[in-house]
Order: C-alpha cells, then structure tokens, then sequence
C-alpha cells in the first residue's frame, strides 16, 4: 500500500521546508503523486499566507519540480484558498483546496485556529459569549465554501473544533452546534467536492482524533461522499506545536498548522 498526500505547506507561506525538500522525504516514504497546496492571501493576517508575489514564485517552483520529479513521482500544483481570499488566480492551480481560518464579525477579524484563548476572547468580546454564534456563523462559510471557491477539496471540515480536547468553550453536543454542522453537510453534500480525513492537528500536539469526527465521517458514509486521507503537512520531520501569533517575529517559522 502507498500513501499519496496533497495537503502540504513549505517556506512560501508557514511551511519550514521548500517544496523540494518536502518532495524529496514524500519520494523517500513512497508517494508516487503529491500536490503542493500554499495558503492563499490574506491581507489582514499575512503572517502564514502567501503574498502575491511569492505566489507567482511558488507556482514557478512547483512548475519546475513537476519536471523534475515525472520519472519518479507526479507533482501537482495546487493552492489551499481560503473563503476570505481573493479568486482571481484560482485558474492557474491543478486543483483546490477550500477551508475556512477566520470569521468576521461587525467587521472584526476572529481566527478560528490561532488558540482556544483567541476563540475564546472573540466570543466575548463580539458574540457576548455565545459560543453557539460563533460555530453557527463559521459553519454557514463551510457551506458555501464550494460556491465561493469551486474547491476540489473541503479542508479540515470541522476545524473549529481544534481545541476542544484542551477547552470547553464548544460543545459539539449541542443542538445548535449539531445543527449547524449538519446544515453545512446537506450544502456540500450537493457539490461535486470531496472532503479530507485531516491529520494535521494530531502531529501538532492539539488532539488525538482527525478532521472531522466520526460523526461527521459516518453521515460522508451514508451520503457515499468520498473522503482522502490528508496530512496537512507543514514540515518533512516531526512536527513541534508552535502556537499562532500575529506579532510573531521575522525569524520565528510558525508551522502550526491545522
């Protein structure tokens, strides 16, 4: 059996290797086809994104590694967007990975994976700490990720759930929040897009159970949705938790992750 991977993060955006480096150790544990998938641009938390023109640098790369690597393993060129960016150059990538990082709220930025106090204070401070708010307004972007992006890939389904093994800030019990993950599925259900089993927050440190829970994974079984195993990958070796911050320092490589 042969693992492939196509969620994976380099030195172009909060990755700690270059997209070779990653090649050369995925070759090394016998993928035959890997996708490279920078995070897109976002303005306002530039700290794990691509800027535009290290994107055109990172497509040139990719580009060369394809070359490099066809007698060996197929490379693909993709980009994981998030809903807040910018899809003009969406065309220029194999494929599309869609996630959702951040919501707004009266026009005020809450990062939904930074830390479980950064989810927490944005709860307070703009839902009145309604938590359920929160998840309702997060899973509402989920499923309209495919109508805003066309993603091939839904990225970390139930990504704000990420802290929930160290916080109780959410309750994954709750009506509300059952609900509002059950209406985003009956959304993406209807969209061509397949969804990721996302192992990225277990070689983090954060949980010990992937992306997104089984309950999410047996109502995919039921809706026959197809599902990829993904590491989200931000360096070749072992993977230390480096938690998020938007006043990291210039020489500070963030590989947190999702």
């Amino acid at each position: 059996m042969s693992f492939n991977n196509f969620h994976m993060h380099t030195t172009y955006c909060d990755g700690a290797n270059t997209p070779k480096e990653m090649a050369e150790a995925a070759l090394a544990l016998g993928c035959w086809e890997i996708g490279f998938s920078g995070h897109s641009w976002l303005d306002f938390d530039p700290m794990w994104t691509m800027e535009p023109d290290a994107a055109v640098h990172y497509r040139e790369t990719v580009y060369g590694l394809k070359n490099e690597f066809a007698e060996q393993m197929k490379v693909f060129l993709g980009i994981e967007q998030d809903y807040c960016s910018d899809t003009d150059d969406l065309p220029l990538y194999d494929y599309v990975i869609g996630g959702v990082h951040c919501v707004f709220k009266d026009g005020n930025y809450i990062s939904v994976d930074c830390d479980a106090e950064t989810q927490r204070r944005g709860v307070e401070e703009w839902y009145g700490g309604d938590a359920m708010a929160f998840v309702e307004d997060y899973y509402e972007l989920v499923g309209n990720l495919y109508e805003k992006t066309r993603c091939d890939i839904i990225a970390h389904f139930d990504l704000i759930t990420k802290f929930i093994e160290r916080d109780d800030l959410i309750d994954v019990t709750d009506p509300r929040y059952v609900k509002a993950q059950n209406d985003a599925l009956l959304e993406l259900f209807e969209t061509p897009a397949v969804f990721e089993l996302n192992t990225g927050a277990i070689s983090r440190g954060y949980r010990t159970s992937p992306y997104p829970s089984d309950p999410v994974l047996e109502l995919l079984g039921k809706a026959q949705k197809p599902v990829i195993l993904s590491s989200d990958s931000h360096a070749c070796g072992k993977e230390k938790v480096v938690i998020h911050h938007n006043k990291a320092g210039p020489f500070e490589r963030d590989v947190h992750g999702r």
